[in-house]
């Protein structure tokens, strides 16, 4: 049939309270313009982020009760240790409770002054933790990923020749380890085909390397490898992830992604002598290493999460749903980062309105402009989250002014996402009424939390 239905049944709603255009005016200037800093009580369509926001199945409320919530040895940590070496391969496991605990433990040991760790893109906290240690992290994604309108399989791939090029001009030395992100959340949601993972880790062999994934969008990238990459067609999501995790030596998570929970995450790797370090870090900050910050209910509810997200008819409804909407604004004239990528639609904002220069950061001018006309929270990933400022206090763009709706799993419908279309739809016929802002207060840090804004007269 033409038609994709939700794989799922729904066994219990949450209202949404509805606000009108004035009241949504009224709820930005009192938040200084930035979404994240609006009541989520304030929100019709919340697509902020799809991080812990998942609709848990009935499955996983089941292992919320039977969760063993033992200090130490938990039966539940067992289950879920077994289900995260099953997927990865990998020979230790390391619960936490979310993937920014995971990266801030890995880190805090290998990064220091001098030290670089190069991806094909680093997500925020992802960044945020690796230069909080000291180190720097290097983007080194292809250039068809810089370049939203481009149409390719696998634009989350890592530049291989510019990995070779970086590690010799860098010195093995000073690089602890390499990281691939799957998807590559920064650069639009793209996946990265199996033989890049392939290509990074000869690198990576060459120059006697560790590689490690940043594993949050797992699933999803295996199902675009499953569709987009010769001889995977005929294989099982699992066999593919299976494959994917065994060019790699160890991994972070967060489980708030595809192992569709609300809270957890976990370090997983292959190095007895670096899993010993990090657990004694964990031990000082999360917890005993068998509960590592989390409850058992919540280790059963990822053990559940992450059986399920293997679902090949689930796998094909999530990333049929974004595409859906893509296709919508598409239709539209709108400019949105191409071919969709499986967890969010990526507006273009640099070509969305044109005529507001990036120094006045467009892609949270749209973001404001998504809550004031329809009450929908999105998230800016362009200047605003990744700017930097040079010796002159002058602002170096972003490689991409992006606007993300990321969706949350199994939370919305299809009227919702229509709804949301028409939203993008309205504001882009009037994209030339959007207003630059600027900035009025910023943390030295993940500064687009707590930003505050104003409009640019």
């Amino acid at each position: 049939m033409k038609t994709i239905i939700e794989p799922f049944r729904i066994k219990a709603v949450e209202p949404i309270k509805f606000t009108t255009a004035s009241e949504r005016e009224h709820i930005l200037a009192e938040a200084g313009y930035n979404p994240f800093l609006i009541k989520a009580e304030d929100i019709i369509i919340d697509l902020l982020t799809d991080s812990g926001t998942s609709a848990m199945s009935a499955k996983q409320w089941a292992g919320i009760m039977d969760g063993d919530e033992s200090y130490a040895g938990s039966r539940s940590f067992y289950r879920f240790e077994e289900m995260v070496k099953l997927i990865t391969g990998m020979k230790y496991v390391i619960p936490t409770h979310q993937g920014r605990a995971a990266e801030k433990i890995l880190f805090s040991i290998v990064g220091q002054d001098g030290k670089y760790i190069p991806n094909n893109t680093h997500f925020d906290t992802t960044r945020a933790n690796i230069e909080f240690s000291g180190a720097n992290a290097v983007d080194l994604l292809n250039e068809d990923g810089k370049r939203p309108e481009v149409i390719a399989d696998f634009k989350g791939n890592m530049d291989v020749e510019k990995l070779r090029e970086f590690i010799e001009a860098t010195g093995v030395e000073h690089i602890p380890m390499v990281m691939i992100t799957v998807t590559n959340n920064s650069g639009g949601g793209q996946p990265v085909s199996m033989q890049n993972v392939k290509d990074v880790r000869a690198v990576c062999d060459q120059y006697g390397l560790p590689l490690f994934i940043d594993a949050c969008r797992f699933a999803e990238n295996a199902y675009f490898i499953k569709k987009r990459e010769q001889g995977y067609a005929d294989r099982s999501i699992l066999s593919i992830c299976q494959e994917m995790f065994s060019y790699a030596d160890g991994m972070t998570m967060s489980a708030k992604k595809d192992a569709l929970v609300n809270i957890g995450g976990f370090l997983a790797m292959n190095n007895e002598n670096l899993a010993m370090q990090c657990r004694n870090v964990l031990i000082v900050t999360e917890g005993f290493p068998t509960y590592g910050g989390l409850a058992g209910r919540d280790l059963e509810a990822i053990a559940q999460g992450l059986e399920e997200i293997l679902d090949e008819d689930y796998l094909h409804y999530r990333i049929r749903s974004v595409e859906y909407l893509g296709d919508k604004l598409i239709e539209a004239g709108v400019p949105i980062m191409r071919p969709t990528g499986g967890h969010a639609i990526y507006l273009d904002a640099k070509n969305f309105c044109p005529h507001i220069p990036v120094e006045q950061y467009p892609g949270q001018s749209v973001a404001i402009a998504l809550y004031q006309k329809g009450g929908v929270r999105a998230c800016e990933i362009g200047s605003v989250m990744f700017g930097k400022y040079d010796e002159n206090a002058q602002l170096v763009p972003a490689a991409m002014e992006l606007v993300r709706l990321a969706i949350p799993r199994r939370v919305y419908t299809q009227s919702h996402i229509d709804y949301v279309a028409e939203v993008i739809i309205e504001i882009f016929q009037e994209r030339e009424k959007l207003k630059g802002v600027k900035l009025t207060y910023e943390a030295p840090m993940l500064r687009h939390f707590t930003a505050r804004f104003a409009f640019v007269d």
